[in-house]
């Protein structure tokens, strides 16, 4: 496995398990994480996003153990996560009560976005180049 590869191999492990970890996220800075009053667990809305989250942070461990075989799963959740991040910006500045989102959830899919996306751009040209 090429150092880029074992790079995306380590951001898919960080970046799963974050993903399992929205609900604690959510109870410790929930203006940051949640888009509803009161506990996390007080909202099905958020609880469906939390089981989702959680499932595909399961997969992105599991994903780590050979990346490449694995790029569908990983473009997806590059590409979710620069829509969703968008999407919830736009929410975020048209509605001031969730503006502490701009500092939370926003920038931390946009950073999942960026990781991945060039760590899989890198390790697919360096597999190219040796190919």
């Amino acid at each position: 496995m090429s150092q880029h590869q074992k790079l995306l191999s380590l951001a898919l492990i960080v970046f799963g398990a974050i993903f399992c970890l929205i609900y604690p996220l959510a109870v410790v800075w929930p203006s940051g994480w949640a888009w509803h009053e009161g506990s996390p667990a007080s909202n099905d809305y958020y609880m469906m996003i939390v089981g989702v989250y959680a499932t595909l942070g399961v997969c992105l461990i599991i994903a780590a153990r050979n990346p490449l075989a694995n790029a569908s799963l990983i473009w997806f959740t590059v590409w979710s996560s620069v829509v969703h991040a968008a999407i919830m910006a736009v929410q975020a500045v048209s509605q001031p009560m969730h503006q502490g989102h701009l500092m939370g959830d926003v920038p931390a899919l946009m950073l999942v976005a960026v990781v991945l996306g060039g760590l899989m751009l890198s390790a697919r040209s360096r597999t190219a180049a040796i190919a």
